[in-house]
């Protein structure tokens, strides 16, 4: 009786988060992918020196942040692997996500210009749940936005 208790207390909740999660994922995922087609035709570099050639009109700094929420599952088996050591992939899908946001809005707050370069981002933990971990990270996005006089040709 007990165990059957804990498994529908405790076993169903899990098995609901876990693959309401992975739906999620992907949905934000596929989101990110169509978002990313869409503006294929704004470059973003890192580097400090403009890939298109022209006549700068203006230029503007630009940003875009994301802050996501680490979930149950994440935090449990990233505290798993604290234990035995190694790469914790359950935070990389979490961070590649979260700054491939960051630049799709920094990208969606300038759709006029040319040209984005030296492009920077920045990670920061915004707030610690009980145990010591992290419970939420922001990731910002920013950089210069290029306007030509004439739209370059590519």
């Amino acid at each position: 009786m007990e165990i059957l208790f804990l498994l529908l207390f405790w076993g169903v909740p899990i098995v609901f988060g876990f693959f309401c999660g992975r739906i999620i994922e992907k949905q934000h995922y596929d989101s990110i992918h169509a978002r990313e087609k869409a503006l294929l035709h704004l470059p973003a570099t890192a580097s400090r020196q403009p890939v298109l050639s022209g006549q700068v009109a203006r230029c503007e700094l630009v940003g875009g942040s994301v802050v996501v929420s680490v979930d149950y599952f994440k935090r449990a088996a990233a505290s798993l692997r604290t234990v035995v050591g190694g790469p914790v992939k359950s935070y990389e899908s979490l961070l590649d996500r979260a700054k491939r946001e960051a630049v799709l809005r920094l990208k969606e707050s300038c759709p006029d210009a040319h040209e984005i370069v030296n492009l920077r981002l920045e990670t920061a933990p915004l707030s610690k749940n009980t145990q010591g971990g992290i419970g939420a990270v922001e990731v910002f996005a920013f950089a210069t936005a290029l306007y030509y006089t004439e739209a370059p040709a590519a």
